[in-house]
């Protein structure tokens, strides 16, 4: 016999997982839709890329601020900080890859990454599988990509600038499998925060395609 207070409270539990997922996603849209205009508008205005050292001030920084607002309206107000500051970014890097005949690859490089985003998010909601195994190998895959990258700022190895990226849409991939996993299944209560993970998850399996199609096209 079912305990109706069981009943109830898987109920809540399903409602609320629910709400964090429908304003999850609809955050997302927004915060994706503003990215792409401050794209347009740095590449338009042929804005120079911050460079490396300023990039991650910035990007670690904005984190930091959407962390301790997360609660609270603020909190919105970081995210688009956030992804306007990589929105950004992006611009400058999409002029010199059209620049060099890549307009496809830009293309390719978007579809890629939704396809991706669609296909595993539709696999978690669907199936409703616990990612949460993935945990202990996320921690480790941050590792090695935290060393790779540091190792490669000094060494400059092609092959290991491609490896990276490899390992990047692969990191990317698990953290979009684990944070929807956890929204649905009652593990992350916070949208913005879901929100950001996506974002970031989403950004980096952008740049590494574009990087690799790019190597792979012989434009790099």
């Amino acid at each position: 016999m079912n305990n109706p207070s069981v009943q109830t409270v898987r109920h809540d539990t399903a409602v609320e997982a629910n709400k964090v997922l429908r304003n999850t996603y609809t955050l997302l849209a927004m915060s994706l839709a503003f990215s792409a205009v401050m794209a347009g508008i740095s590449g338009m205005l042929n804005l120079p890329h911050p460079g490396f050292l300023l990039m991650i001030v910035g990007f670690y920084g904005l984190l930091f601020g959407i962390h301790k607002t997360a609660n609270s309206g603020l909190g919105i107000v970081f995210v688009f900080a956030l992804t306007g500051f990589m929105g950004y970014t992006i611009g400058p890097i999409l002029n010199m890859v059209v620049a060099n005949g890549g307009a496809e690859i830009v293309m390719m490089a978007m579809g890629g990454t939704a396809l991706i985003f669609f296909a595993l998010s539709g696999y978690v909601l669907t199936t409703k599988k616990d990612m949460s195994f993935l945990g202990g190998m996320m921690v480790a895959g941050f590792v090695v990509l935290l060393v790779a990258v540091v190792a490669n700022l000094f060494l400059n190895i092609p092959a290991l600038g491609l490896a990276i990226s490899a390992l990047f849409i692969l990191f990317s991939s698990g953290a979009i499998l684990l944070q929807t996993s956890e929204i649905i299944h009652g593990g992350e209560r916070n949208y913005i925060l879901a929100t950001t993970t996506l974002f970031v998850s989403l950004y980096n399996i952008f740049i590494s395609l574009l990087n690799l199609l790019m190597a792979f096209s012989g434009r790099d």
